[in-house]
């Protein structure tokens, strides 16, 4: 049931209604029954999966709680326990999906996991083991109810695409008794409606020639292949954020931000702080810190010191920072192209760091940073190397990956023609337009703030401009019979 498929509008529209006609002591147990329920429908065969995680979440945090969150020692085998179930399920479910495992499991029962990850598990896995780490800590109390443990794992809406919540922002408002708020599910549907425009007007319009360029014995176009597929994962993630975080605005509950324009960023510790904010969050507390702080790498760091000087004292932390990205290529999945992606941007933030004194004794030199056009050209370059390094993504063979960017340097650049990429000159303008449309919303609102708050009391201009947006989506959209509708890239993560 994929979120622009109409089952899930009927799904999302009746759960919508039932949880305000009912009683406000009876919303918690419908959003349980109606996450449930979506689950079964939606797993791939596996609905048992996040129950499992969901009942080892609260027995090992009730475990902590009951032999006291300070008794770390007693604590620390269950803790193991819980993690190496959990993610040992991550692990084993991405194996199946790639050889050598894909060959032997399509002939067993797990044959269905070589379909594809199980709807949500690298969110909900993150998100229980999260809260789990937060009580071994002694940072959260322990969660009593076992159903409202389960509602965290499996609310639905985030289950598709994120965020990763944590339990501290989310647990104590899964179950408070909400009034119906014309103004909040006004909201929330404007953001669903902007969604549905990203997603069916601009990434699966963009789609056909991301997979065109990208065909093999595609000779050149690799710098548009990198600008194409930019705007359809943009488009198509974010999109598909707009409708979860609307959807839950509509029901009152409030799902952490997960993007803020990444692509005005000026550098890559600023992109990375802008793009998948959730994950990022995640891997540094409970990745980078705990690397960080461990007993080898401190002792590593005082030999280093000793013998290394001023680069002695940051290998420490440039040892984290790899062990940090190796796991987060890992997390979007176990092919050696998604690990050189994640060395890729830990080497560009390593140089980043390495090179900044020299950076500053540059633009203290030649004054750059006062120009008024400097900023514009932060933002282009940070724009086209993360596009560069994303590309990987599109390639399981990091070598042809490789062999594609050496290209950027070749004449057969621009070896392509428009019509062999799959789209008409109709599909061309309406791209223009929509990305045009993206821009020009982000650009207000990193100025301004949220545009539909900016609207609420402006009516006629706020009705004028969703209703357009609906025809948008309606006229321009890619559905309909003998269409089939592309599923949302971060659903193979």
């Amino acid at each position: 049931m994929a979120l622009q498929s109409p089952g899930f509008l009927f799904f999302a529209a009746a759960l919508l209604a039932g949880y305000y006609l009912v009683p406000g002591s009876w919303q918690g147990g419908l959003l349980l029954a109606g996450s449930l329920g979506y689950y079964a429908l939606a797993a791939r065969g596996w609905p048992l999966l996040p129950l499992v995680t969901a009942v080892s979440a609260w027995a090992a945090a009730r475990y902590f709680m009951y032999s006291g969150p300070g008794n770390k020692g007693k604590n620390r085998p269950a803790l193991a326990a819980c993690l190496t179930l959990n993610f040992g399920l991550l692990l084993l479910c991405k194996a199946c999906q790639t050889e050598p495992l894909y060959s032997f499991v399509r002939a067993t029962a797990l044959e269905p996991l070589t379909r594809g990850l199980p709807l949500g598990m690298s969110f909900y896995i993150f998100m229980a083991m999260g809260y789990v780490l937060d009580v071994y800590r002694g940072r959260l109390p322990a969660e009593k109810s076992l159903w409202k443990t389960a509602l965290f794992t499996l609310y639905f809406p985030q289950l598709i695409q994120g965020p990763i919540s944590r339990g501290s922002e989310l647990l104590p408002h899964l179950l408070i008794p909400r009034p119906f708020s014309g103004r909040q599910v006004s909201f929330g549907l404007q953001r669903m409606l902007w969604g549905y425009f990203k997603k069916l007007v601009i990434a699966d319009r963009v789609a056909p020639a991301v997979a065109a360029l990208r065909a093999e014995g595609e000779g050149g176009a690799f710098l548009l292949l990198t600008i194409l597929y930019a705007l359809e994962i943009y488009a198509d993630f974010t999109g598909g954020i707009d409708i979860v975080l609307g959807y839950s605005q509509a029901l009152g509950i409030t799902l952490p931000e997960n993007f803020r324009h990444p692509f005005f960023s000026k550098n890559i510790a600023e992109y990375w702080r802008r793009w998948h904010i959730t994950l990022g969050t995640w891997m540094r507390d409970y990745v980078y810190y705990p690397i960080s702080v461990s007993c080898p790498i401190r002792r590593l760091g005082r030999a280093a010191r000793k013998r290394l000087g001023g680069f002695g004292k940051r290998l420490p932390v440039y040892l984290a920072t790899a062990a940090t990205w190796a796991v987060t290529g890992l997390w979007h999945g176990l092919t050696p192209n998604f690990l050189t992606w994640g060395m890729l941007n830990c080497l560009v933030i390593i140089v980043s760091q390495e090179l900044a004194p020299l950076y500053r004794r540059f633009h203290s030199r030649f004054g750059l940073k006062k120009k008024p056009w400097y900023a514009g050209f932060e933002m282009l370059r940070m724009f086209l190397l993360m596009n560069l390094i994303r590309a990987c993504d599109l390639f399981l063979d990091v070598g042809e990956y490789f062999r594609r960017l050496g290209t950027l340097f070749s004449p057969a650049l621009w070896r392509f023609r428009l019509p062999e990429l799959g789209l008409t000159p109709w599909d061309w303008v309406l791209l223009a337009l929509g990305a045009g449309t993206m821009l020009t919303v982000s650009i207000l609102e990193e100025k301004r703030g949220s545009l539909r708050e900016l609207l609420w009391e402006r009516w006629p201009l706020r009705w004028a401009l969703t209703f357009g947006l609906f025809l948008a989506v309606l006229l321009f959209g890619r559905y309909g019979v003998g269409y089939e509708a592309s599923s949302f890239i971060y659903n193979r993560f």
